[in-house]
């Protein structure tokens, strides 16, 4: 007879869950709202719309982080891939018109360290308040046997509201309207499996053969646009956007506007960030390659009436929000997005 804790002796420790869950419950409390009706512990999370919607509208999502979580990894580093998380969600919903609200988070690790659990979670909780969200529940799952030794993967679903009259549409683009750059803050979350490849990083000790500056640029949490962007989407200044992930400038772009119109885009416009220039000369990667894959240094493209240009550039200076003029909408050419002026490839 098993005189022990079977289910422990079989790879699960719960009571290293219940301490990570008390490690992580104070900063999650403090993403709460008046909205949210359940605190942590129960089965179910309920998050109250209130009265001052006329028509609300529900946008959801949900995401993960990718093969960044690797150089987490190979780096104990885990404050910041929260950030990715939250981000890859809510900019999402960002970019549809609505507001974030609430999320929920997956979490599934090898073996459960209540430390490294707690920083994931906390730094996934602080990225949600810094974005105006709820994290009003989730899930911890120790998964022995399907996780390598210290791994394990993230994901979220993360709903936001409107009015539906508010919701941006990419029909209400035409031509004229001015595109407008938010700078990324790196890579952000995608594109770092080509980025493993081209760097030579295929184990912990690659990546840790890097420079500390080169190792936190890798790391740099992407950008969070809610608390710059949404108080020009409630004036109803932004007609509509688009939130540069997998797939580049070249495939999110266009989801902003109809296929009547295509962007055109003047290179020099914007800052290239320096290790996108790395990468395209080490892994001697086309310039279709790297339209495709990063974001260049855009993480969001806003598209505006030209006559409120001036309002929306004063108010995301206010914002303390950098913010370029990269081009405008123009009647159907050859493709969705066209470049303008010598390709930096």
């Amino acid at each position: 007879m098993n005189n022990g804790n079977a289910y422990q002796e079989a790879g699960v420790d719960i009571k290293a869950g219940e301490q990570a869950v008390e490690l992580m419950k104070d900063a999650v409390a403090e993403t709460y709202t008046p909205n949210v009706l359940d605190g942590i512990g129960g089965f179910g999370a309920a998050y109250a719309l209130g009265s001052e919607y006329r028509n609300p509208v529900l946008v959801s999502g949900a995401d993960g982080v990718g093969t960044k979580l690797l150089l987490a990894i190979a780096a104990d580093k885990h404050n910041t891939i929260g950030q990715d998380l939250v981000a890859m969600v809510a900019n999402d919903i960002l970019a549809q018109g609505a507001k974030p609200a609430f999320m929920l988070d997956y979490l599934a690790v090898d073996k459960m360290r209540p430390k490294v659990v707690a920083e994931i979670v906390t730094g996934v909780a602080k990225a949600a308040k810094s974005s105006g969200m709820a994290l009003i529940g989730g899930e911890s799952a120790e998964l022995p046997g399907l996780y390598a030794p210290k791994h394990y993967d993230l994901a979220a679903f993360a709903v936001g509201v409107a009015e539906k009259d508010q919701l941006l549409n990419p029909s209400k683009a035409s031509v004229g309207d001015v595109l407008i750059g938010l700078p990324s803050s790196g890579i952000h979350s995608n594109g770092y499996s080509l980025v493993r490849h081209v760097l030579g990083i295929k184990t912990d000790q690659d990546f840790l053969n890097l420079s500390s500056d080169e190792q936190d640029i890798l790391l740099k949490p992407t950008e969070l646009y809610a608390e710059t962007v949404w108080p020009l989407v409630s004036k109803k200044l932004i007609k509509s956007m688009a939130h540069i992930t997998g797939g580049g400038i070249t495939e999110n772009l266009p989801r902003a506007f109809s296929e009547e119109l295509s962007a055109e885009i003047n290179w020099g416009s914007w800052p290239i960030l320096p290790i996108f220039n790395k990468l395209q000369s080490q892994g001697n990667l086309s310039t279709e390659d790297m339209l495709l894959t990063f974001n260049n240094g855009l993480g969001m493209i806003l598209i505006v009436e030209s006559k409120h240009q001036e309002e929306v550039l004063s108010l995301l200076s206010d914002y303390q929000q950098d913010a370029f003029v990269i081009g405008n909408l123009t009647s159907r050419k050859q493709s969705g997005v066209v470049f303008k002026g010598a390709s930096p490839w």
